[in-house]
Protein backbone atom coordinates (compact mmCIF):
# COMPACT_ATOMS: atom_id res chain seq x y z
CA UNK A 1 0.00 0.00 0.00
CA UNK A 2 3.22 2.14 0.58
CA UNK A 3 4.33 2.19 -2.98
CA UNK A 4 0.64 2.90 -4.46
CA UNK A 5 0.94 6.04 -2.22
CA UNK A 6 4.31 7.03 -3.88
CA UNK A 7 3.24 5.69 -7.51
CA UNK A 8 0.07 8.38 -6.81
CA UNK A 9 2.49 10.89 -5.47
CA UNK A 10 4.58 10.73 -8.81
CA UNK A 11 1.76 10.61 -10.57
CA UNK A 12 0.19 13.57 -9.46
CA UNK A 13 3.29 15.29 -9.64
CA UNK A 14 4.53 14.38 -13.13
CA UNK A 15 0.93 15.14 -14.36
CA UNK A 16 0.39 18.40 -13.27
CA UNK A 17 4.12 19.17 -14.83
CA UNK A 18 3.03 17.66 -18.53
CA UNK A 19 -0.28 19.31 -18.13
CA UNK A 20 1.15 22.52 -17.42
CA UNK A 21 3.72 22.25 -20.46
CA UNK A 22 1.29 21.34 -22.72
CA UNK A 23 -2.02 22.58 -22.10
CA UNK A 24 -1.31 25.25 -19.70
CA UNK A 25 -3.15 25.59 -16.09
CA UNK A 26 -5.24 22.29 -15.53
CA UNK A 27 -9.34 22.55 -15.63
CA UNK A 28 -12.18 20.56 -16.36
CA UNK A 29 -11.43 16.41 -15.71
CA UNK A 30 -7.80 17.30 -15.42
CA UNK A 31 -8.91 19.28 -12.70
CA UNK A 32 -10.38 17.20 -11.33
CA UNK A 33 -7.60 14.23 -11.33
CA UNK A 34 -5.35 16.71 -10.21
CA UNK A 35 -7.10 17.35 -6.84
CA UNK A 36 -8.51 13.38 -6.66
CA UNK A 37 -4.98 12.32 -6.33
CA UNK A 38 -3.94 15.27 -4.13
CA UNK A 39 -6.35 13.70 -1.48
CA UNK A 40 -5.45 10.40 -2.34
CA UNK A 41 -1.94 11.30 -1.33
CA UNK A 42 -2.94 13.21 1.74
CA UNK A 43 -4.88 10.21 2.87
CA UNK A 44 -2.90 7.66 2.38
CA UNK A 45 1.10 8.47 1.76
CA UNK A 46 2.05 11.11 4.70
CA UNK A 47 2.69 8.84 7.83
CA UNK A 48 1.87 10.68 11.35
CA UNK A 49 5.98 11.54 11.30
CA UNK A 50 5.76 12.94 8.13
CA UNK A 51 3.24 15.53 8.86
CA UNK A 52 5.73 18.68 9.98
CA UNK A 53 7.82 17.99 7.25
CA UNK A 54 5.25 17.29 4.37
CA UNK A 55 3.33 20.23 5.45
CA UNK A 56 6.14 22.74 5.60
CA UNK A 57 6.89 21.42 1.85
CA UNK A 58 3.48 22.23 1.03
CA UNK A 59 3.23 25.83 2.14
CA UNK A 60 6.65 26.44 0.08
CA UNK A 61 5.84 24.50 -3.12
CA UNK A 62 2.20 26.40 -2.70
CA UNK A 63 4.13 29.77 -2.52
CA UNK A 64 6.49 29.29 -5.25
CA UNK A 65 3.85 28.87 -7.32
CA UNK A 66 1.97 31.78 -6.21
CA UNK A 67 4.00 34.09 -6.13
CA UNK A 68 6.79 33.19 -8.67
CA UNK A 69 6.38 35.41 -11.39
CA UNK A 70 8.22 33.35 -14.24
CA UNK A 71 6.23 33.72 -17.05
CA UNK A 72 8.58 36.42 -18.27
CA UNK A 73 11.43 33.95 -18.75
CA UNK A 74 12.16 33.49 -22.71
CA UNK A 75 10.97 30.58 -24.21
CA UNK A 76 9.74 28.45 -20.89
CA UNK A 77 8.38 30.85 -18.66
CA UNK A 78 4.37 31.56 -19.61
CA UNK A 79 4.69 26.89 -19.66
CA UNK A 80 6.79 26.97 -16.42
CA UNK A 81 4.28 29.29 -14.60
CA UNK A 82 0.97 26.91 -15.51
CA UNK A 83 3.29 24.28 -14.35
CA UNK A 84 4.23 25.40 -11.19
CA UNK A 85 -0.02 26.63 -10.75
CA UNK A 86 -1.24 22.73 -11.89
CA UNK A 87 1.56 21.53 -8.37
CA UNK A 88 -0.56 23.93 -6.51
CA UNK A 89 -3.74 22.34 -7.44
CA UNK A 90 -2.13 18.98 -6.88
CA UNK A 91 -0.40 19.50 -3.61
CA UNK A 92 -3.23 21.62 -1.88
CA UNK A 93 -5.74 18.87 -0.96
CA UNK A 94 -2.92 16.74 0.11
CA UNK A 95 -1.84 19.14 2.21
CA UNK A 96 -5.59 20.61 3.56
CA UNK A 97 -6.58 16.33 4.11
CA UNK A 98 -3.24 16.29 6.14
CA UNK A 99 -3.60 19.25 7.70
CA UNK A 100 -7.34 18.57 9.08
CA UNK A 101 -6.56 15.15 10.33
CA UNK A 102 -3.24 16.51 12.13
CA UNK A 103 -5.86 19.36 13.87
CA UNK A 104 -8.03 16.61 15.23
CA UNK A 105 -5.38 13.89 16.40
CA UNK A 106 -4.18 17.69 18.40
CA UNK A 107 -7.65 18.21 19.65
CA UNK A 108 -8.31 14.30 20.39
CA UNK A 109 -4.74 14.90 22.92
CA UNK A 110 -5.90 17.51 24.73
Amino acid sequence: MEELGTWVFISGLVLALILGFTMGVASGVSLTILVVLGLVVGLMNITEKEVHGFLVASIALMLVGFLAKVNSLPLIGEELQFALSNVVLFVAPAALVVAIREVFILASEK
